[in-house]
C-alpha cells in the first residue's frame, strides 16, 4: 500500500511542479516515447534474464503491493506454532512428530497456520531440518551450518530478481536518451516546417529523456530497493526459525528455545515476553509453559 501512495506522492509533485510552473500538461502526453523507453526496458529484462528470475520479479512486485508479512502477529502465531510443536517432542519424543514433518499440511499442529503452510520456503526449511533431526546422528553444530547454506541459498534466489529490476532501472535514464536521439532525428526532418511544428518534437524529444530518469529514480529504482528489503525480512524470519531450532536440539527447554528465538527477531516487530507468554499460555496452557 505504501508503494502506491509513494509512486502517486512521486507523479503528482512532479506533475503539480510542471503545471505551478505554467507548463501545459499535454505536452507531457507523448505515447511513442513511452512506448520506445518502456517497450525498450521491457525487451532487455526477457533478454537478460531466464523465466524463473521474472516470475520471481512479478511475485516480488506483488508482494510489494501487498505490504509486510512479517509483522509482530507473524511472529507471535510462529512462536506460537514452535511451542506447541516442541512441547510435543518433549513430551512424546521426536519420532512422534515424524508424520508432522513428512506432511505438514496434514499436521494436527501445522494444518492451524496457513500462512506458515503457504510459505513454502519456511516449512521445507523448519521440516527438512527437523527431518534430519529425526533422523538422528547429525550434530547441532553441523544442523546449525546445514541451515546456514539453506538460508545462503535461499537468500541469494531472492536477490536474484532484486538486481534484475535494478539492471533495469540503471537502463531507463540511457534508454530514455534513446528516446530523446529519435526525437531529434524527427525533428531534423522537419526543420523547414513551421516553427510550432518543431517546437513541439524537440519538447517530445526532451519528454522522452524526462521520462527515462523519472521512471528510473521514482518508480523502478524504489521497487527494487522494496523488493530487496522483502528478502531481508524473509531471510530474518528463517533466522529466528533456526535460532530457536538450534538452541532446541541442543538440549534447551520449549520455552527457553522460544525466547531465544524471540530475541534473534528484528526490533521494530519484537514481541515482548509478557506477549509471547500469552500467547503460548492461550494455546498450551499456564501451568505448561511454567513447567516448559
Amino acid at each position: 500500500m505504501f508503494a502506491i501512495i509513494g509512486i502517486v506522492v512521486v507523479f503528482v509533485s512532479v506533475i503539480g511542479g510542471f503545471l505551478m510552473e505554467k507548463g501545459h500538461l499535454e505536452v507531457l502526453v507523448q505515447p511513442a516515447e513511452l512506448l520506445i523507453i518502456a517497450g525498450a526496458a521491457t525487451g532487455t529484462l526477457l533478454v537478460a534474464n531466464p523465466i524463473h528470475i521474472l516470475k520471481g520479479i512479478a511475485a516480488g512486485l506483488k508482494a510489494i503491493l501487498g505490504g509486510s508479512q512479517f509483522g509482530k502477529e507473524r511472529y507471535l502465531e510462529t512462536l506460537k506454532m514452535m511451542y506447541q510443536f516442541l512441547n510435543k517432542v518433549r513430551k512424546e519424543g521426536l519420532l512422534s512428530v515424524e508424520m508432522d514433518v513428512e506432511k505438514p499440511k496434514e499436521s494436527s499442529i501445522f494444518k492451524n497456520y496457513p500462512m506458515f503452510l503457504n510459505d513454502h520456503h519456511a516449512r521445507d526449511f523448519v521440516c527438512d531440518t527437523l527431518r534430519m533431526a529425526i533422523t538422528g546422528g547429525v550434530e547441532p553444530f553441523d544442523m546449525d551450518q546445514m541451515m546456514e547454506l539453506d538460508m545462503e541459498v535461499h537468500h541469494h534466489a531472492a536477490t536474484q530478481p532484486v538486481n534484475a529490476l535494478n539492471t533495469m532501472a540503471d537502463a531507463l535514464p540511457g534508454l530514455g536518451i534513446v528516446a530523446a536521439v529519435l526525437g531529434v532525428v524527427i525533428t531534423m526532418g522537419a526543420l523547414g516546417g513551421p516553427p510550432e511544428e518543431i517546437g513541439h518534437k524537440v519538447a517530445a524529444a526532451l519528454v522522452g529523456t524526462f521520462l527515462g530518469i523519472l521512471l528510473c529514480y521514482g518508480v523502478a529504482g524504489p521497487l527494487s530497493q522494496n523488493m530487496s528489503k522483502t528478502a531481508d525480512e524473509h531471510n530474518g524470519y528463517l533466522h529466528v526459525l533456526r535460532v530457536l531450532m538450534l538452541s532446541f536440539l541442543k538440549g534447551s527447554a520449549p520455552m527457553i528455545a522460544i525466547e531465544m528465538g524471540r530475541r534473534a527477531i528484528p526490533a521494530h516487530v519484537r514481541p515482548s515476553f509478557d506477549e509471547m507468554e500469552k500467547r503460548c499460555k492461550n494455546q498450551g496452557g499456564a501451568a505448561e509453559a511454567i513447567a516448559a
